[in-house]
């Protein structure tokens, strides 16, 4: 599939129904098991950064998803909303989400949307910002705008959709991906094997919370993370690359798939994992993809 598929996105009820269908589709996959999706020993994963509704991007990572070439393709994806593009300062990246939620339908063992911080804080109504104004408002004034008294049970769904979420993906070579790292060790890892609760959710003990707010990437503290998570690698998002991916520690990667140099990783899913210093050669610039129109 190398275009985005056509919704309108101005229909509240089709935007309740592919919400809904995509929440139950998450909560009951294969893979999943409590809050983590576990994916197979074949085929590959386009690992993918923050998004937040960069023009193109998100275009760009499903072509290169090539999701309709083998069912043994998967792509991951967060923090999706909340980006710089406004409409008479409303924000309007609910459409963002309706791409991947639909996505979810027609591909429901290949597209792995997982939760990140803005997604969360757009969930339980927690003021966040990226310098431009409270981002959740924004949000909110672009539902009202589109669907008027309907807003409301468009925003029901899609906090039903944040809260379906997988908190990470792993792979048996020893790969895992989450919005961010915890910044403790002490969290509590029976999280990933249950379904969440408003507990885990919760700032500052919950397991949600630490994993889609950290950012301390001291050497020290991420090999004692891929020790007690039993992986070799951690890619995660939530943190500025200037090139688009780089390497704070041993162990770690950052990707940005949200700016100018916003790139994404392939990953082999069925051979050992790549050196760091491959996965930093190998990365795919965005921006020879996207399209001219954007």
């Amino acid at each position: 599939m190398s275009a985005l598929p056509e919704i309108d996105f101005r229909d509240a009820a089709a935007m309740v129904d592919v919400f809904q269908r995509a929440s139950e589709t998450m909560r009951t996959s294969s893979l999943r098991r409590g809050s983590i999706v576990h994916l197979p020993t074949r085929g590959r994963l386009l690992a993918t950064g923050d998004v937040h509704d960069f023009p193109g991007h998100l275009a760009a990572i499903v072509q290169l998803a090539e999701l309709d070439a083998s069912p043994d393709h998967h792509v991951m994806l967060h923090e999706l909303i909340h980006g710089e593009r406004l409409v008479n300062e409303m924000d309007i990246s609910y459409r963002n989400l309706a791409i991947v939620a639909e996505l979810v339908n027609r591909y429901p063992a290949q597209v792995h949307p997982m939760l990140a911080n803005h997604e969360l804080a757009q969930c339980f109504r927690l003021s966040v910002s990226k310098g431009g104004g409270d981002q959740v408002a924004m949000f909110d004034d672009g539902l009202d705008y589109v669907f008027g008294d309907s807003a409301e049970e468009v925003a029901t769904a899609i906090r039903e959709f944040v809260r379906s979420m997988p908190l990470a993906l792993r792979a048996e070579n020893g790969l895992w991906c989450s919005h961010s790292i915890p910044n403790r060790l002490d969290f509590d890892a029976s999280a990933f094997d249950r379904t969440l609760t408003n507990d885990d959710y919760a700032s500052p003990d919950g397991t949600a919370w630490t994993f889609v707010w950290g950012r301390l990437h001291d050497p020290v503290h991420v090999a004692a993370l891929l020790q007690q998570m039993h992986c070799t690698l951690l890619v995660v998002g939530h943190c500025h690359a200037e090139m688009g991916i780089e390497s704070p520690a041993p162990g770690l990667i950052v990707i940005n798939s949200d700016h100018e140099r916003g790139v994404v990783v392939m990953i082999e899913l069925g051979s050992p994992l790549p050196s760091i210093e491959e996965l930093l050669q190998e990365a795919i610039p965005l921006g020879l993809y996207r399209a001219l129109d954007e």
